[in-house]
């Protein structure tokens, strides 16, 4: 898994593109919620319940059918989070999604349950750049560097650029600029 830290990049980076005040703050924090909260499952480890476990590690709290519950649940909050019914749904579900996909994409664990529970087969993207992240004891160490730097190598950085990217193709002075040069 990436760090929890990095999981936060995507709605920060959403957050980050949309215009002003488009995505209310309330959003955000609950699309870095929605982004974190797969991972609440390594309480399974607590309560000896195996890696490969449907309730495992990786397992249905990073499925499609875990992002869509969470982003219904969004929509029974969204006066609260400050956003239509639509938006509440549409910003926590990718949030919640890019969990497993991220994870999906580093180099260890056993892969991610995307389908379940209609299939237990878990998956992997076919290219796997990002570092997996050493669990919470261990973060602090100099494995746990080499993740940081590779998250920043392959996501943080990305991000950024598409961000910047985004906000001067959208930004009338950044198409001003372009036409004076």
């Amino acid at each position: 898994m990436p760090s929890i830290f990095t999981h936060a990049a995507i709605p920060l980076a959403l957050w980050c593109a949309s215009e002003r005040r488009r995505v209310s703050t309330r959003l955000l924090g609950a699309g870095v919620a929605a982004a974190m909260l797969p991972d609440a499952d390594v309480l399974a480890f607590a309560l000896h319940i195996p890696y490969a476990d449907s309730f495992g590690h990786r397992g249905a709290s990073h499925s499609l059918l875990f992002a869509t519950l969470l982003a219904a649940l969004a929509i029974a909050f969204a006066k609260a989070l400050r956003a239509s019914r639509l938006q509440a749904f549409a910003f926590v579900f990718i949030c919640a999604l890019s969990h497993p996909l991220l994870d999906a994409l580093t180099s260890g664990g056993l892969g991610v349950a995307l389908w379940w529970p209609w299939s237990d087969q878990r998956l992997f993207a076919p290219w796997r750049p990002i570092r997996v992240s050493p669990f919470a004891n261990n973060f602090f160490s100099a494995r746990g560097l080499q993740t940081v730097l590779s998250e920043l190598r392959w996501v943080w950085l990305p991000l950024l650029v598409a961000v910047i990217g985004w906000k001067m193709v959208q930004s009338p002075q950044g198409w001003r600029r372009r036409a004076d040069d």
